[in-house]
């Protein structure tokens, strides 16, 4: 950097804090081969010459023929008109909109976007976006201890284990007792006893692809005084109940499924709506509506509880941004659809999923139950899983996400399915199949060879 603002007396008081001698002592636990490595940069290249070098390299990546991967992110259909309106040089800013008479249009945008989110959520306030779904979930129950003054979180076995990572990683320097309820037969049981906890946390369908039974779980956590966080696909709310009209209090998750292509991981954005009395909780910014001097309708940052170079000390949350850019796909993406083009969206990749179990299940690979699911499912594997996903990968399909071994499952893997989902991906996948486990010896899939 050509700009380093500490002198040497500000180092040396840092490292004498510490109780280390020099700057190269707090990377002793590296190996030696990875402190000083050697560097062999090539000379550089004219710009023809690069733009053809990554070229080549971004040639390496080759996308799949046919995708079947869940376990948190999917692969939808975004039209064209989503990345071109979202892409427009007024959104493309990482500069907050705090001048609203120079910011109205991301202003409404917003705004636009916290309606959509509350639309589909059934509950009145939601804020302008989080990080991603795992932030949100550990934010989520942030603010329940904050609201109840309670030191206990409960979550299910059934919440994304990543996100389950985060909100410990949350929890454990603020003294935040966390219990989790393992998941009995593939889906969440009522708690023996919540006493105490701050709120109860429920991803429905849950990591597995399975579908919860909500409203009691709701009802556990009210009848404790703990509020009800439900952790959810915005785009499966398109045909199931809406987190406000089983009771939740607080509706969280990763809004990937609505408008953001999978791009190897992210960036994606989270979302989280509330009940009303949960409003001065909510960490993040809310876009208001008002009228300007002149009574024309107007937009402004209505509330931004989270600030932290407003609140300092006091701010709800330190989250210094959000994911704006990629919140406003989701609502440019939900508005050019529509309701009724949402609920196709579902419902096509809730029946592709349902044709791409039987299909597995007729050429010798049963899901492992019956129960209801949404568009993911568990299959147990005659070969470990992570080798299946390898071996798939190599023939071009990406299919099979391992379950991990905490949910003691054994060779269990996730198959989804979407809308873009076809009849022909089916066949390459059971031919694919087929022909691997036939070479590990276990030829149950025979039947489906191309």
């Amino acid at each position: 950097m050509n700009y380093l603002p500490h002198t040497s007396e500000d180092l040396e008081r840092a490292l004498s804090v510490i109780g280390v001698e020099s700057i190269d002592a707090l990377f002793a636990d590296l190996p030696e081969s990875l402190q000083k490595p050697e560097l062999d940069i090539p000379e550089g290249l004219d710009e023809v010459s690069l733009l053809r070098h990554l070229r080549a390299l971004a040639a390496k990546n080759k996308a799949p023929q046919a995708n079947f991967l869940g376990g948190g992110l999917r692969q939808h259909f975004i039209p064209s008109v989503t990345p071109h309106l979202a892409m427009q040089s007024e959104f493309v800013t990482a500069y907050t909109p705090y001048q609203p008479e120079v910011s109205q249009g991301i202003l409404q945008a917003t705004f636009e976007y916290q309606t959509i989110m509350s639309e589909l959520t059934g509950l009145p306030v939601s804020n302008a976006s989080m990080y991603d779904g795992a932030s949100s979930v550990a934010e989520a129950a942030l603010l329940a201890v904050r609201h109840t003054g309670r030191r206990k979180v409960v979550v299910s076995q059934g919440v994304h284990p990543e996100s389950r990572a985060v909100l410990a990683t949350y929890a454990r320097p603020l003294g935040i007792d966390i219990v989790e309820i393992s998941l009995s037969e593939l889906t969440t049981p009522k708690p023996e006893t919540m006493a105490d906890a701050a709120c109860f946390i429920v991803q429905n369908p849950n990591f597995l692809g399975y579908l919860e039974a909500m409203p009691p779980l709701a009802e556990a956590a009210h009848a404790a005084g703990a509020l009800f966080v439900a952790v959810c696909d915005p785009l499966t709310l398109a045909v199931l109940a809406a987190p406000g009209d089983y009771g939740a209090d607080i509706a969280v998750g990763d809004g990937q499924t609505v408008g953001n292509p999978v791009s190897f991981g992210g960036p994606h954005f989270g979302f989280m709506v509330v009940s009303e009395p949960l409003l001065r909780q909510l960490p993040g910014r809310i876009v208001g509506e008002t009228t300007d001097r002149d009574g024309r309708r107007a937009f402004v940052l209505t509330l931004q509880a989270r600030e932290q170079h407003i609140r300092r000390s006091k701010a709800k949350s330190n989250i210094c941004s959000n994911h704006q850019l990629t919140a406003l796909m989701a609502a440019v993406n939900l508005s050019a659809l529509g309701p009724q083009g949402l609920a196709d969206v579902a419902t096509k990749s809730v029946q592709n999923a349902h044709v791409l179990a039987a299909r597995l299940a007729e050429a010798g690979l049963e899901p492992l139950t019956e129960k209801p699911f949404f568009n993911e499912f568990a299959v147990r594997t005659p070969v470990p899983a992570t080798e299946l996903r390898r071996a798939l990968a190599e023939v071009g399909i990406a299919a099979a996400v391992p379950i991990p071994e905490a949910y003691g499952l054994g060779d269990v893997a996730l198959f989804s399915a979407t809308e873009l989902t076809t009849e022909d991906d089916m066949t390459l996948l059971t031919g694919a199949l087929g022909r691997i486990l036939a070479v590990q010896g276990e030829p149950v899939l025979e039947a489906s060879y191309d």
